[in-house]
């Protein structure tokens, strides 16, 4: 509790009572000791290879009269090693305390506490208190307001559009965050016809096969293959089908 100043009191009151309960069912300490003689050719609970007489073996309390391996009593999740440390168990497997918190809670991505509130928001997988879903560059709450996903954390769309909207090839205006973008050779163009087009023709090119040559985008057509830049050269054109997708737009 002294680690989460910013609870409010219904929050402490919750996190008072999930720390007491698991104090009461889960918590336990990995005591090193020599096997001892009746575990003689036990398997280790992890690795299932023998524990013989003398040798150095874990045992936990709260798992029954069975031993690990020192290297093998670890977190079942994040496989940290917990000799000397406290544990946690859950349906016969141990965790360290962050990995059996979170079998029960979830936890924020924002500020990395655990989520004690009944309202919490859920987004590409992730969760956040409601106060922390806040844009990565300017801190605009965006509870309820549209947003862009930027590196795993959500982005207002006016910060997304002035300083990551990539530009259109064609017609030079950043791609915003509702507008559907194509890439092709690491070049972005909106998916309109009017820019992701034939450059001689001003064929529309969306699902079809063209050809990129310094950036200009030209139809299959024999009379646009023609017209093409006699400088071109093979080293610098494709023939392919694009890809289409809209902006990463939640």
């Amino acid at each position: 509790e002294r680690y989460c100043p910013d609870l409010a009191e219904e929050e402490r009151r919750q996190l008072r009572a999930f720390s007491a309960r698991r104090r009461q069912e889960a918590l336990g300490q990995g005591l090193a000791c020599p096997v001892p003689g009746p575990c003689h050719g036990c398997p280790c609970r992890k690795c299932g290879r023998s524990l013989n007489k003398g040798d150095p073996g874990i045992s936990a309390s709260r798992l029954g009269d069975q031993f690990w391996h020192p290297s093998c009593f670890s977190c079942h999740f994040c496989h940290q090693q917990l000799v000397d440390l406290i544990y946690f168990q859950q349906d016969g497997r141990i965790y360290c305390g962050r990995h059996h918190a979170e079998l029960f809670r979830p936890r924020c991505a924002s500020c990395d506490q655990l989520i004690f509130m009944e309202e919490c928001i859920e987004a590409e997988g992730q969760r956040w208190h409601l106060e922390h879903f806040c844009c990565l560059e300017c801190d605009e709450p965006l509870r309820g307001q549209r947003y862009v996903m930027r590196s795993g954390r959500p982005c207002c769309r006016g910060c997304f559009e002035s300083l990551f909207a990539e530009p259109c090839q064609a017609c030079g205006d950043p791609i915003g965050a509702d507008s559907e973008e194509v890439t092709h050779q690491g070049l972005h163009w909106h998916a309109r016809a009017a820019c992701f087009c034939c450059s001689l023709g001003r064929t529309p090119l969306r699902g079809q096969p063209l050809t990129c040559r310094r950036g200009r985008l030209f139809c299959s057509s024999d009379t646009c293959s023609r017209g093409q830049d006699a400088s071109s050269t093979a080293s610098d054109s494709s023939d392919s089908a694009f890809a289409s997708a809209p902006s990463p737009d939640s």
